[in-house]
Parts: C-alpha cells; structure tokens; sequence
C-alpha cells in the first residue's frame, strides 16, 4: 500500500512541478510578446486594418469609388505593359517570313563556295530577305564573302587617289553592267524612282565606310614600329587628367547579395544568429564534455571557429550598424574583449557584402530618379569598396569628364541602427563578453550617436566641403569635391582621387612612410587642436597616398563632429602636463574633466597617470620617435586591465571618439615603422592655441 502511496505522491510532485513549468513557460512567453518588436508590426497591422474597416463603414460610398479608381489604374497599367510585351514580340519577330521552296533553292549555294547568279541578282539575293535557318553556316559565310566582293570597298593607303569619284563605280557597274563606257549620261537607262533613291542612300554609304576605312588604314601604316633611340628613354609619370584612376579590389570572400531591409527581416536574422549560436555553444561544450574534442570554456565555445563563420556571415548579410560595431571591435586590445571575438570581427571588418544589381538600380533610382545615368557617361555595376554602411562605385561625368566615386548607402541601414545594436549588445551581454569596467551601455549610446551622423550623406558632404575649406592652406592634403547633383541623403558622389589605402604604403621606402606618418600627425593635433573639428573614424582607408605628389588625400567625413573649445582647453592642458611628466597636474585635471571621480583606488590612478604620460611622450621627446620601437599602443595596452577592473565611472562622452582616432593614428606610425620628430608639431600647435 505504501508503495501505491509513494506512487501517487510521485504523481502529484510532478504534476506540481509541469504546472510550475507551464506557469514559468506561460510568463516567459508573455515576456517575450510584451517586449517583441513582431508583436508591434502585428499591433501595427492590425490597427492599420481597423482603420480601414471603419473608413468602409463610415463612408461606404467614397471608398468603393477609391477602390474602383485603384482597380481601373490597375487595369490601365496592366494594358500599358501587355501593349509593351506586344510590341516588343513584333520587334524581336523576324521581318520577312519564311522563304517559298523555289526562293529558297534560289539562295542554295554550291559547295565550293561560288554563289550562283541568282543568289547576287534580284530581291531573292539581298540579303535582307535571307532566311539564315534554313541555309548552312557554310553557305552563309559564302553569300556575305560575295556581298563583300560587290561592294568593293578599297582599303588603299595612296591619299592621292579620289575616293570620292570611285565609289559610284562599282555600284554602277552592278547596275547596268553592259552599259558602254562612251554612254553620256542622257543615255543611260535610269532603273526606277525608289530604285534610284535606294541606290544612291546606298552610294552614299558605301562611300562613307570607304573614306572611313581609308583613313583607319592610313593611321595603321603610319605607325613606326622602330622609333628613334630618344624615345627608349623612361618616360615621366603620366600626368593626364583622363587616365582612369587604379582601383582597389573587392575582398576576395566578399559577394553579391541582397541586403534585409525590413526590420522583421533583419530581426529573423538576428534570430537565427542567436539561435545558432546556443546550439554550436552547445555542441562544443558536449564534445569537451564526451572528450571528442571541443572545449569545457563557454566562452570558448561560443567563438568556435563555427560560431565565429555564423557571427560573420550574419553580420556581412544585414551589414550597417551591426558591422560597424563589429569593425570597432576588431580593432579593440584583446585585453579589452574576448580575443576570439576579436579574431571573429577581424574576419568582418574585411569581408563586407555587396548589393546585388537590381537593389543598387533600385536605391539609385530612389534617391537621384530615373534619369540618373543621363548625367553620367559610365557607370561600373560592380563596387570597388564594399564597408558596413554602403557601397563605392566608380562613374564618369558626362559635362567634363571627370571621375567619380559614388557612395550608396544600404536599404534599411538608417532606421535599423537602434534595433541592430540592441540586439547585437543583447547577445553578447548574454555570454557576458565585456567586463563592468567598459561601461558597454555608454559605449552603445555613444555610437549610435555617431553612427546616425555616419547614415546622414548630406551631413558628410557638407562635413565634406567645410573640411577642404579647413585644410586650403596645407598643400600636403587634399579633399575630393562633392559632385552636388549626384547627392541626396543616401547616396554621396564625390571626386575619385589618386591614391593607395595605407596598408598598401607599410612596402614603401622609409622617406614615403616618414612622410606619411608626419602629415598624419599634423593633422591629428590640428584636428584637436586648430580646427575643433575631428574625422573620427581610425578606419586606415579613409586615408589615401599618391606617391606622385606625395599628398595625402582624405576621404570618407561621416564620423566628422565638432569639440567644445573649454573640453579642448582643459584636455590641451592634461597633455602639455604629461609632456612635463606633472603627474599631480594630470591627476586634477582628469577629476575636474570627469575621468577620475577622486575615490579611486591608488592602482587605478597610478595606471590612468601612467598612461597620460605615455600618450605625452610622444611629443616630449627630442628628436625622431621610433614608433615601430616604442609600442606605445601596446604599453598603453598593458595597463588597460587594471583601469577596467578598477574604473568607477565611464570616461567622458568626447573621448570614445577621440582616442579611438589616437590609437588609429598611433598603431598607423607604428605600422609604417616610421621615425619623426613629433615634438615640433605639437609645440608649433601649442604655440597658436589660445585657451579662454
């Protein structure tokens, strides 16, 4: 009897423990409804639908006249395009209809190639009125060598021979070849009035394919294949204007598809990254569990290298703000973030997608409208650069000639940029990927700040033409112009400059990465310092070097904004500090500023000194600083651990920005292993500074 007990209370724990379940299940799933954004569309849907009802209900009249105006446009539009389609089928149709048998043993031609007479005389031989599906290739080819041969077009190269009065001849002699040579012209017998006229619209022509191929000819043999000893000399770099411009290539893993521009769209992307990422999570654990490989680390598991291909693939697929966060990332310390997931974002940030042909038609024609190509003499279809944002195609101006780059920005980027971040950031808060002292949640309101500028093209080419206007006086720079009618809000057309990306220069002799480095550095302290006004984007293509003019040449405003001058006056002070090694200076001045906020552990406020004075050294040292010696990214590096572990407050919103652009500029003269004195650009700027 016990046994019957156990039983039955067995039973009811586990009917306890469903309904628990269920309950649990139930308050999730309401959860996830309250906070989903299909449940909005749907709500959306449906409100748009009521609406509708009530306008029939209210107004039952008005709206079936509405209805039959939209059904009779539909028909009318319908009409258009059959009517279309018909006369398209009549013009692809064949113009003459199918030879009779005695005309087509007419245009038979002997086998060893000589046309018969009836093949060249007559209506059966023109060879407007072939039927080529009934003759062989042979005696196709043989019938054209003829009509050739009537012709007589002569390709001599004597100028002095008249064309002109020749090329009647053998049309005449075609004509009426029994007419003697002594005939006046009153005695010829004229063929008929439109033959007449066909025969001398055909004169005409054939004189012009003479005269055309005669000066053709001419040019050909006028070329010395022996030129004079002079001209085997080297030869000065081209200088024309109108030599097309050396293009960058598209990643190699970069391809063409279609970019989800609906945020349902977007949204069962995301889903399906997330979901994918618990199974191969899963997977790995299991397989380290069982010892068939795998890994017992979740957050090694979750940046598998089959996680990582799902991470990748997703992101080049929706593109915008979600790339763009990951291209950040990748350029992250690995101290900062997990390095696998830096290795993952790495692997985004240079295998970005492209649009296929018909969604670029498509956003074109949106911006600009139907007749954009009308301003252009070509257009490439495919892109040269492809990044998180848009995409860069080359076009020629039809006025004058000139290059041009063509930016357009993907479908559904702009108004995707919250929703894409928010589940981005979800995600990676899940697995608990940033540790607390990043303040992630600053760092994304941050950036979708700044991405909202980047999506906004009229913005970046005003930015655009105000920082050509800046950088005037400074030869060694050049800004391209903005082509104005070719520009809407989500597409920037500007000139194609010279130039190759800088990871494209790190081969170049020590003279051309030295200069490369210092004009960097110059326009960095007179971005902050001079101008106010920042590029903020470390990306190292938005950077160009033409050898020839060893100008470099900046591209690509959207991150450009604009600092308070007290921010600037008090941010110039910590430096000039940390080039006098003051450490207590630095210390005030990073409280008062918002960095510090005075009840930090020592540790922490020996390691954020310490990298002020780093950052310092640059421009405190006498002489060239080694960059590719020093590694003052990585000593800066070092110390980021104990300012993360340790931080209290996030830093101030300016400088995510700010130093971003640092650390790009920075590990950019490392890379290029350059040596320059940096301390007379930065004294020359202090010089000129005025602080209120």
């Amino acid at each position: 009897m016990s046994r019957a007990q156990d039983a039955v209370g067995i039973l009811r724990g586990l009917k306890i423990v469903a309904d628990a379940v269920g309950k649990s299940q139930s308050e999730y799933a309401k959860h996830l409804w309250a906070n989903s954004s299909v449940r909005e569309v749907l709500e959306q849907q449906l409100s748009t639908g009521e609406q509708s009802v009530k306008q029939v209900l209210n107004n039952p009249t008005k709206e079936l006249e509405k209805a039959g105006g939209m059904l009779r446009e539909t028909i009318e539009r319908t009409a258009v395009v059959a009517e279309g389609l018909r006369q398209l089928t009549v013009a692809a149709m064949p113009k003459v209809g199918p030879l009779s048998p005695e005309a087509f043993l007419n245009q038979r031609v002997p086998a060893s190639g000589a046309v018969s007479a009836t093949a060249t005389d007559g209506p059966q031989g023109d060879i407007a009125s072939l039927d080529i599906s009934k003759i062989t290739l042979k005696e196709l080819e043989s019938i054209l060598s003829e009509h050739s041969k009537n012709r007589e077009i002569k390709l001599s190269l004597d100028n002095n021979k008249p064309s002109t009065a020749k090329a009647a001849e053998p049309i005449m002699a075609t004509a009426a070849p029994a007419a003697p040579q002594h005939t006046t012209t009153s005695q010829t017998t004229l063929p008929p009035e439109p033959a007449r006229t066909e025969l001398a619209r055909s004169t005409k022509a054939f004189t012009r394919d003479e005269q055309q191929i005669e000066k053709m000819m001419h040019f050909v043999s006028s070329y010395d294949k022996n030129p004079p000893a002079a001209a085997a000399q080297p030869l000065a770099p081209p200088t024309n204007p109108a030599q097309p411009i050396d293009l960058p290539q598209l990643s190699t893993v970069a391809k063409q598809r279609k970019v989800p521009s609906s945020r349902v769209a977007r949204l069962a992307s995301f889903g399906g990254l997330f979901a994918g990422l618990g199974l191969g999570t899963v997977n790995e654990l299991a397989k380290g569990a069982l010892g068939i490989g795998g890994t017992l680390d979740v957050k090694q598991a979750l940046f598998s290298p089959t996680n990582a291909e799902r991470i990748v693939d997703t992101l080049c697929k929706v593109r915008g703000a979600a790339l763009k966060l990951g291209q950040i990332l990748s350029i992250q310390d690995s101290n900062i973030v997990s390095p696998q997931l830096v290795k993952a974002f790495e692997r985004v940030r240079q295998a970005a997608d492209y649009m296929p042909d018909w969604q670029v038609e498509k956003q074109l024609v949106s911006e600009l409208g139907p007749n954009w190509r009308a301003k252009l003499q070509s257009f490439d279809q495919k892109p040269f650069a492809a990044a998180s944002i848009g995409q860069v195609h080359r076009g020629v101006l039809k006025d004058d000639g000139m290059e041009v780059a063509i930016k357009i920005q993907y479908p559904g980027v702009a108004k995707s940029i919250e929703s894409d971040i928010d589940n981005l950031v979800s995600m990676l808060k899940v697995w608990d990927v940033f540790p607390a002292g990043v303040f992630i949640d600053n760092v994304v309101a941050v950036a979708k700040r700044e991405l909202a500028w980047e999506v906004d093209y009229t913005r970046e080419a005003e930015y655009t033409e105000r920082f050509a206007e800046m950088i005037r006086h400074m030869p060694e720079y050049r800004v391209p112009r903005v082509v104005k009618e070719l520009t809407s809000k989500n597409v920037l057309t500007t000139e194609l400059v010279p130039g190759v990306p800088m990871d494209r220069c790190f081969d170049m002799s020590q003279e051309h990465r030295d200069h490369i480095a210092y004009c960097v550095m110059k326009l960095c302290l007179n971005e902050l310092f001079t101008f106010r006004c920042m590029q903020t984007d470390p990306n190292w293509s938005n950077f160009l070097y033409d050898a020839s003019t060893k100008q470099v040449m900046l591209i690509d405003f959207g991150a450009t904004r604009f600092y308070q001058k007290a921010f600037m006056d008090d941010y110039l002070r910590v430096i000039i500090a940390a080039t006098k090694n003051d450490r207590q200076q630095i210390l005030e001045l990073s409280r008062k500023m918002g960095f510090l906020t005075g009840y930090e552990t020592p540790a922490m406020e020996n390691a954020h000194i310490d990298a002020v004075l780093i950052l310092g050294e640059v421009f405190s040292v006498p002489g060239e600083f080694e960059f590719g010696r020093q590694s003052t990214t990585k000593k800066i590096a070092a110390l980021v651990p104990v300012m993360i572990a340790h931080r209290l407050c996030p830093p101030p919103e300016e400088i995510y920005s700010l130093h971003r652009k640092l650390s790009g500029v920075f590990l950019l003269c490392a890379r290029l292993n350059a040596k320059i004195d940096c301390k007379p650009i930065f004294n020359e700027v202090m010089q000129n500074y005025k602080f209120d």
